[in-house]
């Protein structure tokens, strides 16, 4: 268990709390709350086959070829970008 407490404190604080200055208890629980979003519905994972833990099963397949655009989101006041496809 504290392997897993480890790996998950040492993710929060290289992804996003070693790039954001603090300021107060509501700042950090602001970004927080913006980084568990990200972690949970968007940030590829490796022991899920590079699907995030709230997604469905299988990822959409798009046919070769098919022109797509992929917008940009930036998170926590762009330390993260967060690309998704758009039809």
């Amino acid at each position: 268990m504290n392997a897993h407490c480890e790996r998950a404190i040492g993710t929060i604080r290289r992804e996003a709390l070693d790039h954001v200055l603090v300021t107060n208890e509501a700042h950090a629980r602001r970004a927080l709350a913006e980084l568990q979003e990200h972690y949970n519905s968007h940030r590829p994972h490796r022991s899920r086959d590079q699907r995030p833990p709230e997604a469905p099963e299988a990822p959409p397949v798009l046919p070769v070829g098919t022109p797509c655009k992929l917008p940009r989101t930036r998170i926590l006041g762009g330390v993260i970008n967060q690309y998704q496809y758009a039809a």
